[in-house]
Parts: C-alpha cells; structure tokens; sequence
C-alpha cells in the first residue's frame, strides 16, 4: 500500500526547508525557506485534515539536518518458540512487540533492550539485526508525517517476570498460529512478525533491508 502523494510532497518540502534553514545565512534565503516550510504544512493540513496551526507547530520543532527517524522493536522468544507481543495503550490496547523511539546516548540495541524492559518487564541480551525497513514502503497505517527507518532486533530472554506499564496492558507470548488479529498496525505488521519467526528459526538468515 502506497502513501497519498501530497504526504510524500509534504515531507519532502519540509525536509527541504528544514535543511535549508539549518545552513543558510542569507535572511532572504531564510525567508524563502521559512515560506517553503509553511507551504509544507498547508499541504500536510489539506490532506489529513489536522489544523494548519498543529502542523505548523510539528515543523518549527524539527531543526538541524532532516533525517529520518529511529524506531526499534524486538523480536523475542521463550523456550516454546512463541513470541512476546504487548498490547499498546496509546493505540486502543493493540497488539505489538514491544519498541519504541530510540533515546539519545544509548545505541540502538541498548534502546531495544531498554524498550522491552519497560514495557514487558523482561530483560533481553540482543542477538542480532534481522531487518532494516523504511516505515514509508511497509504499508502501515496510519501514516506518519516524517520518514521512519525501523530496526527489527532478535533479543535472547535473560531475566525478569512479566509486567505492565503506562504504555502497555498486557504482556503475553504467542505461538505462531495464536498471532492476535488486531495488531497496531502502525508499529509492527503481520509479513514482519512472520519475518521474525524466520529469522528465529534460522540464524544464517541475513538481514533484510528497505
């Protein structure tokens, strides 16, 4: 599933004017570029109906060279082969593996780690990359205003007991077979649990990527 194109355009101007903005000096250059980033929001607000003025606000936040975005997630198993999925609270109680954005001073398999922690009470010694996606080129919905790259982690179980949080409901293992139907289909979709599964059981795959 493709995205609407005024959301490609949108994005794409607003990188533009944020990347313009960061470097140029020239006040007339920064007055163009401020106008492009305006122009960016108009389009965003026209397609996905939100208020100009929200939008307006999500870009004057964004400075320094535009790049895109890091989420991490982690495929982990226990003994039976299952995998731990979480319900998250912020998309009504919908299934996912646990993940998030990654922090600032922890690598990104320190911040997987760190995500499954908090929100499954699990911790995990990460054992390798299995996939590098681009959010955009994955058919997830909804769709998001920036461009997300999304780091799918295998983690090995090493301690800790299951446990809710203010981002999570519950905290279960699933066998292949028992995958709930209603995933956030925003964070994880069901090709990439099935790929997680492959990766699981056969280490000497290599890592996907785009």
């Amino acid at each position: 599933m493709s995205e609407p194109e005024w959301l490609i355009w949108a994005r794409e101007v607003q990188a533009i004017a944020q990347t313009g903005l960061t470097f140029a000096k020239d006040p007339f250059d920064r007055e163009r570029y401020e106008m492009l980033r305006t122009l960016a929001a108009k389009v965003m607000a026209r397609g996905s109906g939100a208020p100009i003025r929200q939008i307006e606000n999500l870009f004057t936040q964004q400075t320094g060279y535009a790049t895109p975005k890091l989420e991490v997630r982690t495929g982990v198993f226990d003994a039976q082969n299952r995998l731990l999925m979480v319900r998250e609270v912020l998309d009504q109680n919908r299934w996912t593996v646990p993940g998030g954005w990654a922090d600032v001073n922890l690598s990104a398999s320190e911040s997987a780690a760190k995500e499954v922690w908090e929100e499954t009470g699990y911790t995990v010694r990460m054992t390798r990359l299995a996939m590098v996606l681009d959010r955009a080129k994955q058919g997830h919905e909804p769709p998001e205003a920036f461009s997300i790259t999304k780091l799918f982690f295998l983690g090995e179980l090493t301690g800790g007991a299951p446990t809710t949080s203010i981002e999570t409901s519950e905290v279960r293992f699933f066998a292949r077979n028992e995958i709930p139907h209603d995933l956030s289909t925003g964070r994880i979709s069901r090709q990439q649990i099935d790929r997680l599964f492959a990766h699981h059981a056969d280490l000497s795959l290599p890592t996907e990527f785009d």
